[in-house]
């Protein structure tokens, strides 16, 4: 399942958001968006989980806490089209 993640703090890395998500099962990949022009993150993230069960759990568990000083805000990414190739 692909989740969106919101109101990431700009110190926040791709390793941290992948180990909070793998408290709840097996994380694919994690992908921050960034600003096409400056390359500077821009607070989202993409999550792929593999197990729609564990994608659940995590959106349920995470959605409205705490991480790096910020509330984020965790939900189902539906009709997404994931970057692919070299953003990716």
């Amino acid at each position: 399942m692909n989740i969106l993640v919101e109101n990431i703090s700009s110190s926040a890395s791709e390793e941290q958001l992948k180990k909070l998500f793998q408290a709840y099962g097996s994380v694919e990949s994690v992908h921050f968006i960034k600003e096409k022009l400056t390359g500077i993150q821009n607070g989202q993230a993409y999550v792929r989980m593999p197990s729609d069960d564990e994608a659940e759990q995590a959106i349920s568990g995470l959605n409205g806490t705490d991480f790096e000083g910020q509330q984020i805000r965790v939900k189902q990414e539906e009709g997404a089209e994931f970057p692919s190739g070299d953003f990716w």
